[in-house]
Parts: C-alpha cells; sequence; structure tokens
C-alpha cells in the first residue's frame, strides 16, 4: 500500500503529514535514541536513531555549558555519520517507490535530517508533523474518548476460573476479544509476572492499547476479561474502565479441582522456584500472619502444591475478589453463566461456540456465521 503522498517526482523533503495518516504508511521509523524508544514508540516502527543515548547527552551538555552553536555543530557532524550508516545498513534495498514515514521528538531536526536524505536519494520519505509529541498527545485523547465506541462482554469468575483461555478459545472461534493481560504482559495477580517477559510502560501500554483499539469493530461485540483498575504496575485508562463496569458480564464457573489444575498449569514457574514463590508470598504477611506465609513456603517446599494452591484460594483470591466484583461490576449479578467442565482446548471451545450463540450484538448487527 502507497502513502498517501503528492504523487509524482520529484520527491521533496518538506512534506509533512498528520497523525491520523499515520496508519496509511507501511514503514515508520523512529530516529529517537533507543532509551526513548524503549520507553514508548507507534507501535510498528523501528528504531533507526541518528544520535545514540551518548551522543545525544553529550550534545545536550554541550547545548547548556558551552552554545547553542557549537552544539550544532558536533550534533550535524554526529547525524551525517549514523544517517550515512543508516542508509548502507537498512535503506539501501529498499525499491524506488518506498515511502517511509520519519519522526523525533517533536518533528525537528533529526527527523528532518533523515528524509532530506532519502529524499534527495529519490525515496518519497515525509515526516510526522509534531513528531512523537503530537502522537502521544494523539493517544491520551484518543483513549479517553474511543472506548465508549464499543460494546463489552465481561468474562468474570474467581482466580483460576479460566478466563484467559476461554478468551482465546473465542478469539479462535471468530469473536473479537481485547487480551488486556496479554497487552500488559501481566496476569492481573499478587503472582501475575510473566517469566520470560518484563511489563511495558505506561505509556507504551497505552500505545499497544489504542492500537489494538483500532483494530476491532466498533459495531460488534468485544469480549474482554473483567480486570481492576491495574494490571501489575500498569493502570488502565478511565474511560476504559467505566466502559468495562458498565458492561454485561458472561460469569465463568469452574470447580475448584480444575481451577487448581489450571493454576499449576499456568504458574508452573513460580511453583518450580521455591524461594521466589516464598519472596511473593512474604508481601502477604501483613494480611495473614507470618505463620501462615511459613506454612505456605512450607507446602511449596515440600511440593504440596495442590493443597497451596486451594489454600491461597479460600483465604485469600475468593474472598479479595468477590470483594471487588461486587463493588466494581454491577451487572454481574445478572451475567450469562458460562459452566466449565471440560479445560481443553476443545471443550473451551465447545463453551467459546455457546457464549458466542447467547451474545446479543448491538441493535442492527447481524451475527456472523461461526
Amino acid at each position: 500500500m502507497n502513502a498517501p503522498l503528492p504523487p509524482g517526482p520529484p520527491p521533496r523533503p518538506d512534506w509533512k503529514v498528520p497523525i491520523d495518516a499515520v496508519a496509511a504508511f507501511r514503514d515508520c521509523i523512529d530516529v529517537r535514541t533507543p532509551a526513548e524508544y524503549s520507553h514508548d514508540h507507534v507501535p510498528g516502527a523501528v528504531n533507526w536513531p541518528v544520535l545514540d543515548n551518548d551522543e545525544r547527552a553529550r550534545v545536550g551538555t554541550i547545548y547548556v555549558q558551552t552554545s547553542a552553536f557549537e552544539a550544532r555543530k558536533i550534533g550535524a557532524a554526529l547525524v551525517a555519520r549514523n544517517v550515512a550508516r543508516i542508509i548502507e545498513i537498512h535503506a539501501r534495498d529498499r525499491p524506488r517507490e518506498w515511502q517511509p514515514l520519519v519522526y523525533c521528538w517533536r518533528g525537528g531536526q533529526r527527523s528532518r535530517a533523515l528524509v532530506h536524505v532519502l529524499c534527495e536519494i529519490g525515496w518519497r520519505a515525509a515526516q510526522l508533523d509534531g513528531g512523537y509529541r503530537a502522537y502521544r498527545r494523539h493517544v491520551v485523547a484518543t483513549l479517553s474518548a474511543l472506548p465508549q465506541q464499543f460494546s463489552f462482554r465481561l468474562l468474570c469468575g474467581l482466580t483460576g476460573s479460566g478466563k484467559s483461555r476461554l478468551l482465546a478459545a473465542l478469539a479462535a472461534e471468530g469473536a473479537q476479544v481485547l487480551d488486556l493481560e496479554r497487552i500488559a504482559q501481566h496476569r492481573g495477580s499478587l503472582l501475575g509476572n510473566m517469566p520470560d517477559a518484563a511489563q511495558p510502560s505506561q505509556k507504551y501500554f497505552e500505545s499497544e492499547l489504542l492500537s489494538a483499539l483500532s483494530r476491532l469493530d466498533r459495531r460488534r461485540v468485544v469480549y474482554v476479561e473483567g480486570e481492576s483498575r491495574k494490571i501489575g504496575d500498569l493502570q488502565l485508562p478511565d474511560a476504559l474502565l467505566a466502559q468495562m463496569r458498565a458492561s454485561p458480564c458472561v460469569r465463568v464457573e469452574t470447580p475448584q479441582s480444575l481451577r487448581v489444575a489450571l493454576l499449576k498449569a499456568d504458574y508452573a514457574h513460580f511453583l518450580d522456584a521455591g524461594d521466589a514463590l516464598s519472596s511473593r508470598l512474604a508481601r502477604l504477611a501483613p494480611l495473614y500472619g507470618k505463620k501462615a506465609i511459613e506454612r505456605w513456603s512450607d507446602m511449596a517446599a515440600r511440593g504440596d502444591h495442590d493443597e497451596l494452591v486451594a489454600q491461597l484460594l479460600e483465604l485469600h483470591y475468593d474472598p479479595m475478589y468477590l470483594r471487588s466484583i461486587e463493588r466494581n461490576f454491577p451487572r454481574h449479578s445478572d451475567a450469562v453463566i458460562a459452566q466449565v467442565d471440560d479445560i481443553s482446548s476443545r471443550g473451551l471451545r465447545t463453551l467459546a461456540r455457546d457464549i458466542i450463540a447467547r451474545t446479543v450484538e448491538p441493535e442492527g448487527v447481524a451475527r456472523e456465521p461461526a
């Protein structure tokens, strides 16, 4: 897909496109430092920095301590070398019709330097007007209004009910889903950290959240897990949380034996690492006392995982969840019931089809065939 730039040669290095045109570009280049990029960026953008972390710090120090003119001279030399490297390593094999979108912090000198060289070569590059700052303002503004345009169905249920797996089964059966825990890289509980991934920054979580919402059809129901205000260290936008809390619920009911089995599978990395598990359990000492923590730690050390999980559910997770659901999800009492009797992939997909069949789509939207 070609981006909506003015047609025909010659390329011009002064093309700037507004934030709402970002999706029209197949390739997006973030020329900020790796540190800036890792904190937040346009989803899908690649990082081709024209100044690395140390170089930008050096130029900034000279700007403050010596002069802007001296900083520009040194910065220009560094940018020129890095742009040459970008052309040689990343751009030289791109076709003539390549149309990348380039941005830096505020649509200024760093992105303009790369766009100018790309256009001089003959590619049809463009700058994002306002740069990352304009993009960030767009994310914040859109997340304050967009969630209200969706019709959500909340999957509610006690910890270990299989809500995340059922959400995946709904997606496999053609339903629209918003997987907040996947985006947040956290399962939303005391032991919810993913074993192989850290949580993103709050800003990048919001960027990915907006990207996920933008791909959904607003005319169709979207299934989402009922979450508290925070997932790990990350906070849900107020507008999304309010829309979720006002939405109809699907109550997932699962026998405790199956809940224990699911939790043992999902948290095997903790159950196999006694020290890490004991460290997390110690955070519950103010609620249950040191003797309870010692008892649970002994269970973990002995490998008595069934009893450990059952006690944690009965004494901690279930009471906490029931208090939260009553307080935050007023439509939970009249929820559609989804009874889990089979936690296999086939069993959950069968249940997903039943949920879809019982879901009332927004008025005027025909149900899609399974």
